[in-house]
């Protein structure tokens, strides 16, 4: 496959803060890119950098083999861009957002109004056509928003935290969209807060932290890289606080908490950890109603990784 994007050395300061420092990855033909990253890791300034929308110190940044500059309308033509922030006209109906922003790259007006048509039915929005902004719910929305930015059939989509706010049947309608346009062809990169839809959604995945590229590859790739094995939860009321050092001296645990009369155990190894948790439980005289176990999520890692302290 070739590479849609390639980022080398890209360097970006605010004076004497480096917001991305000596950033180098590519983006494949026809994957979805998820790139993530706490708060101030640099995604956005990367994002904004390789749009042209940014000027940065050092590097060179390519798309579709040529030299991204603010003056590649060429090349823009074939991007779409949705950010987190919904951008569209509250004055023009559903159907004449779209047909603004996809006219600004497609001229030839029944060509436009077939791509207008595609990309209501790909949001799900064709109930909607006639309808203003503010008579939509927030997920319709988001929904709106996506199709202004891709109706013009773009090869590279860039979508910025595209679920924020959204119901789940908005949130699973958007993910199914996103999914059909990788299945037609189209280059994504992804980013967001949600792990789960990394899980379902991304090829790959980039986490950077301070301007950095700190793990790279496919989710199970990054869930490999845990340095738990195996969670169990238990699910039991009011457990003798007393009972926790206890716990955590059993074989191979990790760590050990308990809210909400959730008990959760977190394990280096993961041999038989469940049935040697129920007979301790038994052994202890404790009644629980649930328990089960599950294998680290990227939610694990990513936290492992960028900490877990707040970020601004």
């Amino acid at each position: 496959m070739e590479n849609v994007i390639e980022v080398r050395n890209l360097v970006k300061k605010y004076k004497e803060i480096i917001a991305v420092d000596n950033l180098s990855f590519s983006v494949r033909e026809g994957e979805i890119l998820g790139l993530l990253g706490p708060n101030g890791s640099g995604k956005s300034t990367t994002i904004n950098c390789i749009l042209s929308l940014l000027k940065f110190q050092g590097g060179n940044i390519k798309i579709f083999g040529k030299e991204m500059t603010p003056n590649s309308y060429e090349l823009k033509s074939k991007i779409g861009v949705v950010f987190q922030d919904v951008s569209i006209f509250d004055e023009l109906t559903v159907y004449e957002n779209i047909d603004y922003f996809c006219g600004l790259y497609v001229k030839n007006k029944e060509t436009r109004k077939k791509y207008i048509e595609d990309a209501l039915k790909l949001v799900g929005l064709e109930d909607f056509q006639k309808f203003y902004p503010k008579k939509l719910s927030g997920g319709l929305l988001r929904r709106l928003n996506i199709a202004c930015g891709i109706a013009h059939k773009p090869k590279l989509i860039f979508l910025d935290e595209p679920t924020v706010a959204v119901d789940p049947q908005s949130r699973n309608n958007i993910l199914d969209g996103i999914k059909q346009l990788r299945d037609m062809g189209a280059t994504v990169v992804y980013t967001t807060h949600y792990m789960e839809e990394v899980e379902i959604l991304c090829d790959r995945v980039i986490i950077l932290d301070k301007g950095k590229i700190i793990a790279e590859g496919t989710t199970d790739e990054l869930k490999q890289r845990a340095s738990i094995e195996e969670k169990v939860t238990v699910e039991v009321n009011n457990l003798d606080v007393r009972e926790l050092p206890k716990i955590k001296d059993l074989m191979n645990v990790l760590e050990v908490s308990y809210e909400d009369n959730l008990l959760l155990v977190t394990y280096k190894d993961g041999k038989n950890n469940l049935v040697n948790m129920i007979t301790y439980l038994k052994s202890k005289g404790i009644d629980y109603q649930k328990i089960y176990s599950e294998r680290p999520t990227l939610n694990d890692v990513f936290l492992e990784l960028t900490g877990k302290e707040l970020r601004d």
